[in-house]
């Protein structure tokens, strides 16, 4: 009975961390609730890890899972990016409808809910993705607010809801993305996602703590490479 309950601890301290997550954006502590979405992420990856280790994958695990993904890797970015933007909205003195704007984030949330449900229902998702997983997005979309303040274009209201817009659509698309599941580490089987590891290596190397976007960036180039590889095999 303890074993079985045992990935649901672990989607537990998922939807904890996106809590936490929530209330560090309000105390404007962004980089510390980007940290949590991370450590979500983990938990995330872990819950169906320890499932599948155990032999104990349910239903209910999977109804879990989702419910604490939305809250974690979707209404915990659009926080993290409704914060910012209202904060930097106050500095600059913005008002009228304008100052409205940031409110529009909350598509994230919403665009998240409808992927998760969706990946519930979809047996094509087996193996593969259909659409930007949600934690993935979050991540993107979140780690934004790290980047460089030279450049200006991205910490812009109009910049930072365009990018939502896109990747919400992203999450609800038929676009085949490669899943980061091992059944087993030969490189025939694994080769798309040992030359992703690499690349995340090189570009956490390089980019230090604001490589999340470009993982993210290179994560889709890479997918998009694999489809076309496959579909002239």
């Amino acid at each position: 009975m303890i074993k079985r309950q045992i990935p649901n601890f672990v989607t537990g301290f998922n939807l904890v961390s996106g809590c936490v997550s929530i209330v560090l954006s309000f105390s404007h502590q962004y980089e510390w609730a980007i940290i949590a979405i991370f450590i979500a992420a983990v938990f995330d990856f872990f819950d169906g890890f320890a499932a599948r280790l155990l032999g104990v994958m349910s239903p209910m695990g999977k109804e879990m899972d989702s419910l604490a993904d939305v809250v974690s890797f979707g209404v915990s970015p659009a926080m993290v990016l409704f914060c910012y933007m209202t904060e930097n909205n106050v500095n600059q003195q913005i008002t009228g409808w304008e100052s409205y704007l940031p409110y529009l984030i909350f598509i994230v949330p919403m665009f998240s809910a409808l992927r998760l449900a969706k990946f519930n229902l979809d047996t094509r998702q087996a193996t593969s993705f259909l659409g930007l997983p949600t934690p993935a997005n979050a991540l993107f979309l979140s780690t934004l607010v790290l980047l460089p303040a030279e450049w200006t274009f991205i910490h812009n209201t109009y910049t930072i809801l365009i990018l939502a817009a896109v990747t919400s659509w992203m999450l609800v698309s038929e676009i085949p993305l490669f899943a980061m599941k091992f059944k087993n580490f030969s490189w025939t089987d694994n080769r798309i996602k040992f030359i992703f590891l690499a690349g995340v290596v090189v570009l956490a190397l390089v980019f230090t703590k604001i490589a999340v976007p470009f993982i993210v960036i290179w994560y889709l180039l890479l997918s998009l490479i694999n489809n076309g590889t496959r579909s002239k095999e």
